[in-house]
Parts: C-alpha cells; sequence; structure tokens
C-alpha cells in the first residue's frame, strides 16, 4: 500500500503527542473531545448505524476496535500498522475519505488516539469500587480533584465570600443580594454560614419562583411568551411548579404528574398544561417527553433509527408517541381526556417495512397491551373506563398512566437526567453537554460522580433540595470564572449569562427599587429569552434593550429610597461613585474605575440626577452584571 504521506504524518502526530502529554495519555478523552466529533462529520454518514460499508462502524470507540468485513482497523498502540490511520495519507491505496483529504493535524488526531489506546492502565489510577462518601459534596470534591489529578490540571483559587454569596443568591433566588444582605451574611461565624444561607434560601419562596420560571422554560420552552404566559399562569401550571419546589416534592412525582396528566392532589392540578399547550401534537409531545425522562433528544428518530446513538430507535420514538395519542384536550378547560380504545399506528423505516407502533422504553422494556385483530373494530363502551359518568372518564387501561408509572420507576435515566441538568444550571456545563445528548456515545466528563449523584438522589426520594445543597455547598460550585479553559476539566467555571428574570430582579435590587416590576421582567423576557444557551451569543435586540429600555430608564429616577436619590445625597462625586459600585457590584471600584466614574459625573455636573442615571446604567448593562461571578 503506497504511503508517501506516512513519515510526515507521524512527524506531526508525534509533535501532537509531545505538546499534549495529559490529553495523549487517556484514549477515553481523546475520542470523545476530538475523534469521535471528527468521524461524525466525514465517517459516520457511510460507516455508522444506518449505513455500515464493508461491514465497519466508526461511531462509537467499541465499533472501530470490532473492525469490519477485512477484520481489525486498529493496532492499539501503533498508527503506523492501523488502516484506520494509513488510509487516511494522501496517497493511500484505499484512500479515505473517499473524496476528501482530511488535514494533517487532523490525520495526527486520529494515529495519537491510536497510540493511546496502547497505553497501559495507570496502577495508581483509585479503584471506584466499595468506595464511599459521608456525603454528596464529599463525592463531588474527592471525584473532581481525582479528575484534576488525571488531567494533570490546577484548578484555579476559590471565590472570596462575597462573590460566593453573591453567586448562590443569583442560583438559588435568582436575584442579586442587597448590601444589607451581603453584610448579614459577612457576619456570620465564618464555619457555618455557607450552609445557613443556602438552607435559609432553599426554603424562600423566592428560591420557589425562580426554580419555576427555569423548570418552565426547560419543560415548556419561551414560545410567544406574551399570548402564553398567562395562560400558564391561569391554567394552575406556575402554581403547580412552585409548589413543587416550594415543599420539595420529589422529583420523579412532578415527572408523573406532568405524564399522567391526571390529578388526584389538588396541589397537582395545573400538572396537565404541560400536555395541553401541545394541542394534541403527540409528536411534539414525545419530543418534549424525551428529554425528561431519558436525557436524550428524540427528534433525529422520526424517521429512522438516530444517526448517531445506536440506543434510540425509531421505534422508541413512535412508542412515545403511541404512548399519549388517546389523548385529546377538553376545549374550554386544562383537561387532556384519554381514550380506552384506538391509537393504533404503524410506522415504516427506511427499509419501506411497516412496523407497529408498542409503547417502547428506551430500557428495551414494551408496556404490554392487548391490540385488535388486523382490521377488527374496537367499541369504546363505558365499562372500559374507571367511572364511565365522569369528565373526562378515566380507561381502566391508560397508556398514558402506565408510560408514566415506566418513566418513573425503575428508571434511571430519570434522575440522571435531572442532575445532569441541574449541574448545568449551577456549573454553566453539565457532566454530559450538551445536556439532552445523554447517549452511551456522549460520555460524561466525570462519570463516576454522575453516576454517584444521580444514585444519590434516587436513594434519598429525588429529593430536589438535597441535590441543590450538595452542589453549591461543593468545592467546584466555589471556583471563579475561567473564559477560555476546557470546562469538562472543572478547573474554573464558564461565562454564565444571568437569565432574563434575573437581570430584571437584579437591577430592582442595585437601584434600590422592589423588584416585582413586571413591565421590566416582560421586557427583559423579550430581550433575552435563552436560558441555558448552548453557546452564548447577544443579539442585536438584546444590544438595543440594554442600550435604551424605557424600562431600565424609569427604575433608575431617583424616588425617594432608590439609590440615585441615595448617590444625589452624597455631596463629593467620588462618594457617589462609591455607592454605585457598592449598590451594583457589591465591591468598591479600583482607582481606573473611580477616575473614569468621576469624570462621567463631573461632565454632566449640570443635571446630577442624569449623570448619575448614566453610571448606574453603565454599570448595570456592563458584562460584570449581566454574568453571574
Amino acid at each position: 500500500m503506497p504511503v508517501r504521506h506516512l513519515p510526515p504524518l507521524l512527524f506531526a502526530l508525534a509533535a501532537l503527542v509531545a505538546a499534549r502529554p495529559a490529553i495523549a495519555a487517556d484514549a477515553a478523552a481523546l475520542w470523545s473531545s476530538q475523534v469521535q466529533p471528527l468521524f461524525d462529520v466525514h465517517c459516520v454518514k457511510c460507516h455508522g448505524p444506518i449505513e455500515r460499508h464493508a461491514g465497519l462502524a466508526l461511531d462509537t470507540a467499541a465499533a472501530v476496535l470490532e473492525g469490519g468485513d477485512g477484520g481489525a482497523v486498529v493496532a492499539a498502540g501503533a498508527p503506523a500498522s492501523s488502516r484506520l490511520f494509513t488510509n487516511l495519507a494522501a496517497g493511500a491505496e484505499t484512500h479515505m475519505p473517499p473524496d476528501k483529504q482530511l488535514s494533517d493535524a487532523q490525520i495526527a488526531i486520529v494515529g495519537a488516539w491510536i497510540a493511546a489506546l496502547g497505553a497501559a492502565p495507570d496502577p495508581a489510577a483509585p479503584a471506584s469500587v466499595g468506595r464511599s462518601f459521608a456525603s454528596p459534596t464529599e463525592a463531588i470534591d474527592s471525584l473532581v480533584a481525582e479528575g484534576w489529578e488525571a488531567r494533570g490540571a490546577t484548578p484555579a483559587a476559590p471565590v472570596d465570600d462575597a462573590t460566593w454569596c453573591r453567586r448562590v443568591w443569583l442560583d438559588l433566588a435568582g436575584r442579586i443580594p442587597a448590601e444589607a444582605e451581603v453584610a448579614g451574611f459577612l457576619a456570620e461565624p465564618a464555619e457555618t454560614r455557607r450552609a445557613a444561607l443556602v438552607d435559609r434560601l432553599l426554603g424562600s419562596d423566592e428560591h420557589a419562583v425562580h426554580m419555576r420560571e427555569l423548570w418552565d422554560v426547560f419543560l415548556m420552552g419561551r414560545g410567544k411568551r406574551e399570548s402564553r404566559e398567562e395562560r400558564r399562569r391561569a391554567s394552575g401550571w406556575w402554581a403547580f411548579l412552585e409548589e413543587g419546589f416550594r415543599s420539595n416534592r420529589p422529583w420523579d412525582r412532578t415527572v408523573h404528574a406532568i405524564l399522567a396528566a391526571r390529578a388526584a392532589d389538588p396541589a397537582e392540578k395545573g400538572a396537565s398544561w404541560f400536555l395541553y399547550e401541545r394541542r394534541d401534537d403527540h409528536q411534539a409531545i414525545a419530543e418534549a417527553v424525551a428529554p425528561i425522562v431519558y436525557g436524550i433528544r428524540i427528534d433525529c428518530a422520526q424517521c429512522h433509527d438516530h444517526p448517531l446513538a445506536r440506543e434510540v430507535k425509531q421505534a422508541h420514538y413512535w412508542g412515545l408517541v403511541a404512548a399519549f395519542n388517546r389523548g385529546k384536550n377538553v376545549e374550554g378547560s386544562a383537561e387532556v381526556a384519554e381514550s380506552a380504545v384506538g391509537g393504533f399506528v404503524n410506522f415504516t423505516n427506511l427499509a419501506k417495512e411497516s412496523q407497529p407502533a408498542l409503547v417502547t422504553l428506551l430500557d428495551g422494556r414494551t408496556l404490554p397491551e392487548t391490540r385488535p385483530a388486523d382490521g377488527a373494530a374496537e367499541e369504546d363502551a363505558g365499562d372500559k373506563y374507571v367511572d364511565p359518568a365522569a369528565s373526562p372518564r378515566v380507561p381502566k387501561a391508560s397508556r398514558r398512566a402506565a408510560f408514566a408509572a415506566a418513566a418513573t420507576e425503575g428508571n434511571p435515566a430519570l434522575a440522571r437526567a435531572f442532575v445532569n441538568r441541574v449541574w448545568a444550571v449551577l456549573l454553566g456545563r453539565g457532566l454530559v453537554a450538551p445536556v439532552d445528548d445523554m447517549t452511551a456515545r456522549n460520555a460524561p466528563s466525570h462519570p463516576e460522580l454522575l453516576e454517584r449523584l444521580a444514585d444519590d438522589f434516587a436513594a434519598h426520594g429525588h429529593d430536589v433540595r438535597r441535590l441543590l445543597r450538595a452542589i453549591v455547598l461543593s468545592r467546584p460550585y466555589a471556583l471563579p470564572p475561567a473564559p477560555g479553559a476546557d470546562p469538562a476539566a472543572l478547573v474554573g467555571l464558564p461565562e454564565r449569562p444571568l437569565d432574563a428574570e434575573s437581570l430584571a430582579r437584579s437591577w430592582c435590587v442595585a437601584a434600590g427599587r422592589p423588584t416585582a416590576d413586571e413591565a421590566l421582567r416582560r421586557a427583559a423576557v423579550a430581550a433575552i429569552p435563552e436560558v441555558l444557551p448552548r453557546e452564548y451569543q447577544a443579539t442585536v435586540q438584546q444590544a438595543r434593550f440594554l442600550a435604551s429600555s424605557p424600562e431600565l430608564g424609569a427604575l433608575l429616577e431617583p424616588v425617594a429610597g432608590s439609590t440615585a436619590a441615595r448617590m444625589l445625597a452624597i455631596p463629593d462625586p467620588p462618594g457617589r461613585v462609591e455607592a454605585a459600585f457598592r449598590a451594583a457590584y457589591g465591591r468598591s471600584p479600583d482607582a481606573e474605575e473611580t477616575a473614569a466614574a468621576v469624570a462621567l459625573l463631573e461632565a454632566g455636573a449640570g443635571d446630577p440626577a442624569g449623570a448619575v442615571r448614566d453610571l448606574l446604567w453603565a454599570l448595570l448593562t456592563a458584562p460584570e452584571f449581566l454574568t453571574k461571578p
């Protein structure tokens, strides 16, 4: 086989390995971070779950190592003896990809992974079997520290108490703390004040509201917010979510309530809106349910098995649709009725084969159901319902109830999905990222940590507060922002923009005004709709809002008790600047900031109120305020 280009590639490979010893030594990290994304783009279309040319699949590391019809394509530790590597070289007899030449750097990545496969296991690596931890916080701290050691990484120094206080208020209560609240926190005994503050916040109404805001978006999306907010409020959906977080309702019970949409408890009455708002679009319902119960998006499996995630089949997509396709909205209410008959549909795969849509779970279970013979008609009789006179009637054999039970009992993916999303909310990135791609091919950054937290969450009755408390009191949560660092390494936190509701409330706190400013909240939501975006991108709409929002301008008027009025009562410009920075950032300005702010105030000496407003506006729309510390 001519491989004229191979020696330069081996030289590039050697340089790559020398430059990146920590990653090169870890085949799993190399696969998930670089090789798999490369193969997804250039190889998996022909060598994956859907098509498997020459019997070779390249979508998972295990599949690559299985080889194809011609035998093994990888010799662990020996790139030059591995067809997977040599066939990538320019001039190779069996050149891959057939119609494209990968760059030397891309080929070297593949070679580095093959070389890493030959590394012997580290005998000093900690054994997870039989280990126990006193608390989930201890598990987080220990396992993340082991990750640092394995990566050869050094974490940043933790933030100070005042910064941590601001962060935890934003994460648990959805606003910055007022100056007096920070001062009160710092006056408490150092050894107990963090845990005490966390417990107070977790038990507050502000926490329940903030969690409702987040999970309303995670479960329902923003959509056309203005037209939907009132319906969500009136239906009891918001009250259902808020009461769940206020009373620490077990998460599996919350999920069961929204899937079954049949409240026995008045406190769960609004749960049916999850289905109702989707207006009998059973495919939309299935696509919304999968990330909750599995941590996976299944949209790609509508027409064929998932092209990348082998465990997600077309049968799972249509099985989820079947779980809900007997439902129908009851107009004039928020109820979702369910028929006892019908809903038997088939789906067609790429081979044009028709298959029945059975209620099938990702773990392989198929819920039992008696299906009529082909062509046989079913009679929708009263004896098929619990109470034939009820409105709406409840089937004795309810698909929806059966699926709700199966999804919340004996389904470890439910806990894993919730833990992963909460981790992403609090630390800026899930242990699996993206949070809705928890497939076998998308490895967690800290696998044992995810499993232990999920096991602890389930073992303690899906206790949401216990999970939140464990994470915010951990060492990783106290790390400073580290833009540009590998977020999977957890040496620092990625940039975390404030959601719209938190921004609006925090502006009110900084301005010394009541937080219940509905006009400001609505304006912020319209301008900044995303929550936990995959990649933060400021928009023109957001920029215009921050530059000229009339609602923000009204907030900065010097009314009695406001920050602007307090600043105007201070005679000297440096004192006004100190007050502004304390209110906005909870800190004093440095010399350069003081000089620039004083110059701004002096330039507007003819309109002191306007100058104070301009200074506050600049501080409240700067990156330091718009992101979590």
